[in-house]
């Protein structure tokens, strides 16, 4: 499976002037909602990054909320574990809806897309302030090319260098093109 190729056909991979969550702005965004809407890519996915860590045992995979959910559970549908979610609560990553996490249960978190790694360092305290032992991350999309640190290993589908900028640097914003914040935590 061509993972790029996969976005770009299903026009998840976009081109223009975005905000990402991180707050950095850069000229690529990925819309993981699209490239993952019918059950039969996310679950291809799912068994790639399976695939990639089948090494290791884990007892349950776990995602920050909202971009990470579908990917998440179509791993933890190809390990057979149980999925849950964090989620933030007054602007804090939380484990809420009734989730409980055992003491030392062995932990992925999973992700969309790493950019920086903030959600999934997030997730990962989150987890491990109540017990839980986080072994390793993945994502299907590393933008960060490698570089961003959540304090386990990690794996991904596909590694790519995309641009980023503070506001301030930002060419873009330089040129004055409106930047717009699609995906979860923005207008569209």
């Amino acid at each position: 499976m061509n993972i790029l190729e996969h976005f770009r056909e299903t026009n998840a991979l976009l081109e223009g002037h975005f905000i990402l969550s991180s707050g950095l702005h850069s000229p690529n965004y990925l819309q993981c909602a699209l490239a993952l809407q019918y059950p039969i890519d996310a679950a291809k996915f799912g068994r790639a990054i399976a695939e990639k860590i089948q090494d290791q045992q884990f007892d349950t995979v776990a995602s920050p909320a909202i971009g990470g959910l579908v990917i998440g559970y179509a791993v933890a549908q190809a390990l057979n574990v149980r999925f849950i979610w964090t989620e933030r609560q007054d602007g804090v990553m939380t484990v809420r809806r009734g989730f409980t996490v055992k003491e030392n249960e062995k932990i992925l978190v999973v992700e969309d897309v790493i950019t920086t790694g903030g959600s999934t360092r997030e997730c990962i305290s989150a987890l491990e302030k109540l017990g839980g032992k986080v072994m390793a991350a993945a994502s299907i999309i590393d933008r960060s090319n490698g570089v961003a640190d959540v304090g386990v290993p990690r794996v991904a589908l596909v590694a790519m260098e995309v641009p980023s900028y503070k506001p301030e640097d930002c060419p873009m914003c330089a040129q004055g093109e409106i930047a717009v914040k699609p995906g979860s935590r923005g207008t569209k």
